[in-house]
């Protein structure tokens, strides 16, 4: 018999695998209440009826490989964006196109510029990468784009500006973007992350799409996960001058962009004007919720995405606690805030019950733990 092997040591990791957190996403809903998941920003529908048909066709030739360019999907989006197919990057996900970005500009001795609060993915990869980050502090909930430009090294190889940004839903205008793409060096590379572009209705907010072909250095990114309901498919892309869409081609995992995310995405560009019905909806929805909240004295900025940012600082985690026992899931982050993705009405409803409740009890109870009849609060 052959003598059993004798362990000695464990693979060699790289040092910063063992440092950073996994990823974290939305939390199932739990509790005793109707279930109502809003700790991911997806869409609340159903996918229609002629996106579940091109699913259901494209499920047939998943014995074969996907079509590495996406040739189908690339042409569609090229017309439908109104811009060259030579302009046009997939990934997997928008965050997979991030990805592509940071291997193809970013490494050990580069930095990465962006605001925060903001992705949560946005420094893993960066860590990843090898580069180093460098964040600045939100101002007023939103980029500070003068003190990015400020953090401008000649190390940095990439910025990120999340607009609408994510948790905060805040947004940067036309002018302030200009301006602040005007002082950036132009072989820095600006990455305008517009994952939420479908929910915008500021028109002081910048289209990524009406800036890129007069600077080299930007480039915009878009999702079929939010809007377009498709998070399940993960499909992102990028739009950009042909030698940084080039780069992202070239960084992608092989067939990373499945064929039943091909189908899916060439058939919801297809029925975008249904798709875009829903968006009003839920828009509508977000100004319900966000003026109920307040209205009962939550602080909650204006927002641009399918989701409400609540600032509420230490009560954060108690906030949250309450939403579970509901049966709500929301996306806390202790000690500064909560993100609360838009639902269907019967969800926001419930959502609103717990949150009107959480104010209520608040108000009946002081900073020492005990209500205003002198009894200890629970």
């Amino acid at each position: 018999m052959p003598a059993t092997p004798v362990i000695t040591g464990s693979p060699r990791l790289r040092p910063i695998v063992r440092e950073i957190p996994a990823y974290a996403p939305g939390q199932l809903p739990r509790g005793r209440g109707q279930a109502c998941k809003l700790s991911s920003n997806e869409s609340p529908y159903d996918p229609l009826p002629s996106v579940r048909e091109a699913v259901a066709a494209a499920a047939g030739h998943i014995n074969r490989y996907p079509d590495i360019a996406a040739t189908a999907l690339t042409g569609a989006l090229a017309e439908h964006l109104s811009v060259p197919a030579s302009h046009v990057a997939l990934g997997c996900g928008s965050a997979g196109v991030i990805q592509q970005l940071l291997a193809a500009t970013s490494g050990p001795g580069t930095q990465v510029l962006y605001g925060w609060r903001s992705f949560e993915a946005y420094p893993l990869m960066v860590q990843l990468a090898g580069a180093t980050e460098v964040t600045v502090p939100l101002r007023a909930d939103t980029h500070d784009l003068p003190a990015m430009t400020d953090a401008v090294s000649p190390r940095t190889s990439l910025i990120i500006v999340c607009n609408p940004n994510n948790p905060t839903g805040t947004v940067v205008h036309t002018g302030e973007f200009r301006a602040f793409l005007d002082r950036v060096p132009g072989d820095c590379l600006v990455v305008l992350d517009e994952a939420y572009r479908e929910f915008v209705r500021d028109p002081a907010v910048p289209n990524g799409l009406d800036l890129y072909r007069d600077h080299p250095n930007l480039a915009v990114l878009r999702t079929f996960s939010k809007a377009y309901g498709l998070a399940g498919l993960r499909i992102g892309f990028l739009i950009a001058q042909p030698p940084v869409a080039e780069a992202v081609r070239k960084t992608m995992v092989p067939f990373a962009v499945n064929t039943i995310a091909q189908a899916a995405a060439i058939a919801s560009l297809a029925a975008e004007a249904e798709l875009l019905k829903r968006v009003d909806a839920v828009a509508l929805e977000r100004t319900r919720v966000r003026g109920e909240l307040l209205a009962w004295g939550f602080p909650v900025p204006a927002t641009e995405a399918n989701f409400l940012w609540l600032r509420l600082g230490p009560a954060t985690t108690d906030f949250a606690a309450a939403c579970e026992r509901a049966g709500i899931s929301i996306r806390p982050f202790p000690g500064e805030g909560a993100r609360v993705t838009i639902g269907d009405r019967s969800a926001n409803d419930s959502f609103l019950a717990v949150a009107r409740q959480f104010q209520r009890d608040a108000a009946h109870a002081t900073p020492a733990g005990h209500r205003q009849d002198g009894t200890e609060a629970a």
